[in-house]
């Protein structure tokens, strides 16, 4: 399944016989990217749902203005005469969105996907994970 020799990376020789096995360079690297990859979607959860969370009002664009405006992640421009009641609906409330389930969900999600894509990546492109190499070190096979 190693792409090396189809790219021209390997002639196909044997590696080192104190070579770390493909199945536990695999494991390996999947438990590291397991950590990284839960912690980078949490990020990414919090600055998903956290940058549009608290709206702000600023002072008309100009005196003669007919909107205000809101700071969000951006500026958005919104008719002076609408109420709070009228404004959520529209362009969100400003409740806690980042809820413990939610951002839960998304490092799980990050876990899997990231250590699943290493894994992959290893295995695919790691000299230790070539027939040849699999066939003469790794015992587990």
């Amino acid at each position: 399944m190693a792409l090396r020799r189809f790219f021209g990376f390997s002639e196909g020789e044997l590696c080192r016989a104190d070579a770390k096995p493909c199945s536990r360079l695999m494991r390996h690297t999947a438990g590291v990217f397991t950590v990284g990859g839960s912690l980078a979607f949490w990020i990414l959860c919090k600055l998903h749902y956290a940058c549009a969370v608290k709206l702000e009002v600023h002072r008309p664009v100009s005196s003669n203005s007919d909107t205000m405006v809101w700071a969000m992640t951006g500026r958005i421009a919104i008719p002076k005469g609408l109420s709070r009641e009228e404004i959520y609906p529209r362009f969100g409330h400003p409740g806690p969105r980042v809820t413990i389930p939610r951002s839960l969900r998304w490092a799980s999600c990050g876990a899997v996907s990231v250590s699943a894509s290493t894994a992959l990546l290893v295995r695919l492109f790691s000299p230790e994970c070539e027939p040849q190499n699999i066939a003469a070190y790794d015992k587990g096979n």
